[in-house]
């Protein structure tokens, strides 16, 4: 069984990217939902389109 991780991404900067963190770890700027995917990607969860970041329960 694997852990949870807790990935959190913050509301817009002023240069509108969004800062993404993973268990306290900055992994960048988020500049749209394909952004957000591919950081999910590096977090371990393979598969994930950003039809499903949008659809998704366990994100928010």
């Amino acid at each position: 069984m694997s852990a949870q991780r807790v990935a959190i991404v913050y509301p817009p900067s002023p240069t509108g990217g969004r800062r993404w963190r993973v268990d306290g770890d900055v992994l960048g700027l988020a500049h749209s939902l394909v952004d957000v995917a591919e950081f999910l990607r590096r977090a371990g969860l393979e598969g994930v389109e950003p039809e499903d970041v949008v659809r998704s329960e366990s994100i928010e």
